[in-house]
Order: structure tokens, then C-alpha cells, then sequence
């Protein structure tokens, strides 16, 4: 078991010191370590992967399918970021993955409303791309405040 490389394509780093990479599946695996564990945020079923992971039904410029199985699986990462390669990707990497990776810091202790920012700051600029995306982010509380 290892970390991303800090630094790295897609690597942030969250307000603990966990690092997740998050990505575009459509621009393809970057050099250097695989990830061992994936969150794949697809409207259908994502492409057999070398490596443990998990699919999250949710279309594109859309929000979850199902907000508990989307929560689960952020939890999910967050726990295994800590001493795991964790990678959370869609097709393009910015509008899915942006609001997963800002729901994961609000997770990890950044504000709701201060997310989206963080993210775009951490990650890239143009992440979480739509309104609905946005205001999902500003609804989504960590666990202790639900």
C-alpha cells in the first residue's frame, strides 16, 4: 500500500494530509503508481479496471442517482485515502469528480460553502461544473453535522 505523489496529475491533497487523485477516464491512466482503489461516477457501467473498485451511478452534468450509495462510497475513500492509492473519476474529470472531490473535503472538514474553492484552488480551476453540482456541494454536510 502507498500514496500519490504529491504533486502528481489529479493529485489533491485534503485538509488532513490524505491525497486523492482525481481524473478524466477519457485521458487514460497518467504514468507512475496504479491507483488500488477507484470510485467511478458513470451514468453506466465503467470499464474493467486492474485494480479494486467501485461504480457510483450518476450521469453526466448531473447529480447521484442515489445520494446514500454516493455518500457511502465518499466515506469510503476518505477512510482508504489515508494509506491507499484512491483515485475518484468520470468521464471528463471535472464536473462529477469535482463535486465528489468537494464533497470529500466538506467530509474532510473544509465548510460547504467554502468547497467548491477549495477544490477549484487544489484540483483544478473549472471543477464542479454546473448550478445544481454547486448547490449540491453547499447541501452536502459531513457526518457529524447530519
Amino acid at each position: 500500500m502507498g500514496m500519490w505523489e504529491e504533486g502528481g496529475a489529479g493529485v489533491m491533497r485534503l485538509p488532513s494530509g490524505r491525497l486523492v487523485r482525481g481524473r478524466g477516464l477519457r485521458d487514460g491512466v497518467p504514468g507512475g503508481a496504479l491507483p488500488e482503489y477507484g470510485v467511478y461516477l458513470l451514468g453506466k457501467q465503467p470499464p474493467e479496471v486492474e485494480w479494486e473498485s467501485r461504480w457510483v451511478r450518476w450521469p453526466d452534468f448531473r447529480l447521484p442517482a442515489d445520494d446514500r450509495d454516493a455518500r457511502d462510497a465518499l466515506v469510503g475513500v476518505l477512510a482508504r485515502a489515508g494509506d491507499e492509492r484512491v483515485e475518484v473519476a468520470c468521464e471528463g474529470g471535472r464536473g462529477r469528480t469535482g463535486t465528489a472531490l468537494a464533497c470529500l473535503a466538506v467530509l474532510d472538514g473544509v465548510s460547504p460553502a467554502d468547497a467548491v474553492a477549495y477544490v477549484r484552488a487544489n484540483y483544478h480551476a473549472k471543477a464542479v461544473e454546473t448550478l445544481w453540482q454547486k448547490r449540491y456541494v453547499r447541501r452536502f454536510r459531513a457526518a457529524s453535522d447530519s
